[in-house]
């Protein structure tokens, strides 16, 4: 039925994602959210933003914000209306033809979704072209400067089409800067660090870059 993977791979999780995933996905949530800053009336893009969770959190925390979601998959968008306010603008798509205008968010927050990405690049043009001047990119994803994560990462390139690679802190800013964007200290006082574990396995990294054009 499905000819990508990422969007095989997750109409067959969808129903199941938030109970087995719950602790993973809350605890990257938080680390996320602790280095963010927020202004009232931001407008936020949850680029790959699954079942929902994130944009729920968002409301919690920048309840003035205007916020919104994409995603690949369509089954996983379906949970995601359940749970969320009608308000809330959820597109289906891909990361690399984002169907919005530029200069149109304040902030792009990606959690848990960068390693799927199949055009990596492309990925973080888009990101661009839709932020405002001085708009923040915040991606928080599997860090391959662990050694656990590099293990995971050659078993599923081997194993799982889905995914496509992990990168590293230094890896992933580099790609940034090439896309003309710029690092920006937007971490909070207690959050100084860009990678970090929530447990023993998973090794994270949260990196954050500015639109100065």
């Amino acid at each position: 039925m499905y000819s990508d993977p990422v969007q095989r791979e997750y109409s067959r999780l969808a129903q199941q994602y938030d109970s087995r995933w719950s602790f993973y996905v809350n605890a990257t949530i938080w680390e996320t959210l602790n280095r963010l800053e927020f202004c009232p009336g931001e407008r936020i893009l949850d680029l790959g933003c699954g079942t929902g969770v994130l944009i729920q959190r968002l409301l919690q925390v920048s309840p003035e914000s205007e916020v919104v979601g994409i995603d690949a998959s369509a089954e996983m968008l379906e949970i995601a209306k359940q749970k969320l306010p009608e308000s809330v603008e959820l597109k289906l798509g891909s990361a690399d033809n984002l169907p919005f205008p530029s200069n149109y968010f304040d902030i792009v927050v990606s959690i848990n979704a960068f390693h799927y990405f199949r055009d990596p690049s492309q990925a973080l043009q888009e990101a661009k072209r839709v932020l405002k001047p001085n708009g923040r990119l915040v991606i928080t994803d599997w860090c391959y400067d662990y050694l656990t994560c590099k293990i995971f990462d050659f078993f599923l390139r081997c194993f799982n089409r889905a995914h496509f690679r992990t990168y590293g802190v230094a890896e992933l800013q580099a790609m940034m800067r090439d896309e003309g964007l710029q690092g920006i200290a937007i971490l909070s006082e207690g959050c100084a660090n860009e990678r970090y574990k929530i447990d023993w396995f998973w090794g994270m990294m949260t990196v954050t870059a500015v639109n100065r054009f």
